[in-house]
């Protein structure tokens, strides 16, 4: 029997804990990085005209968060995020599209789900949570690459459930996916509260749902004044819940 814990702001007593997996639990960042340093060597991409892998990773990253946060609202598909993060990043560097590897989109989406980098105390936190709690995912990333993070980084053991949009056919911040991961979980939206890093698709979504949030903002960036509650470290939640 789960442990009813009275959350701090308020008189909600939580038993069901969703989390977002990508840049809350699992680095995404960190991980691109390592993955995309190893592809620019293994490609020669210095050989064909890419000035360094720092420039190289830093565009890319601005894209695929550009991308992404079009794909949370569905403005464009997972093929066409694909297709793009990286002929944009090799266009916007000067590389004429001839010259662009044609298979380094597939090299990046079998390495990278395979590297293991969690933010801080990600294991830590999720034991304690686990003792009081029935921990869930709801994700937004793509199902071949979630089921990759979570089992190298052995994090299958924490959650009872974990709902991609993928299965849905719908993504945060869709109120659907709240309510099909809260049906699947047999509990109700004010015993539950959602954590995850991204404002547009984590947070207000499920505060538009009607269910509780709190925003992991590990850069510290401003806060918006309608988001409650925030944490800059996943530690913060063993004394918030």
């Amino acid at each position: 029997m789960k442990s009813e814990i009275e959350h701090p702001n308020s008189e909600i007593k939580y038993k069901h804990i969703f989390f977002d997996l990508d840049h809350t639990i699992w680095d995404f960042d960190k991980n691109a990085e390592e993955t995309l340093h190893e592809l620019f060597i293994l490609h020669r991409l210095q050989e064909i005209g890419l000035p360094s892998a720092d420039l190289f990773i830093e565009t890319y990253t601005r894209n695929n968060h550009e991308l992404w946060a079009q794909y949370h609202t569905g403005v464009i598909t997972k093929e066409e995020l694909r297709d793009a993060r990286f002929k944009r990043t090799f266009i916007q560097l000067g590389l004429h599209p001839d010259l662009i590897p044609a298979d380094f989109e597939d090299a990046y989406v079998r390495l990278c789900p395979t590297k293991t980098n969690l933010f801080p105390h990600a294991h830590e936190t999720l034991q304690y949570l686990q003792g009081k709690y029935t921990l869930h995912l709801i994700s937004n990333g793509f199902k071949e690459s979630q089921q990759l993070k979570i089992s190298g980084t052995n994090l299958d053991g924490y959650f009872q459930h974990i709902i991609v949009s993928e299965d849905v056919g719908v993504n945060k911040p869709d109120k659907a996916i709240f309510e099909y991961a809260v049906k699947l979980a047999g509990t109700t939206r004010t015993e539950s509260v959602m954590i995850g890093d991204s404002l547009e698709a984590d947070i207000y979504g499920a505060l538009n749902y009607g269910m509780d949030a709190i925003y992991f903002n590990p850069f510290s960036v401003p806060k918006p004044d309608d988001v409650p509650v925030q944490i800059t470290h996943l530690k913060e939640l063993t004394l918030l819940l």
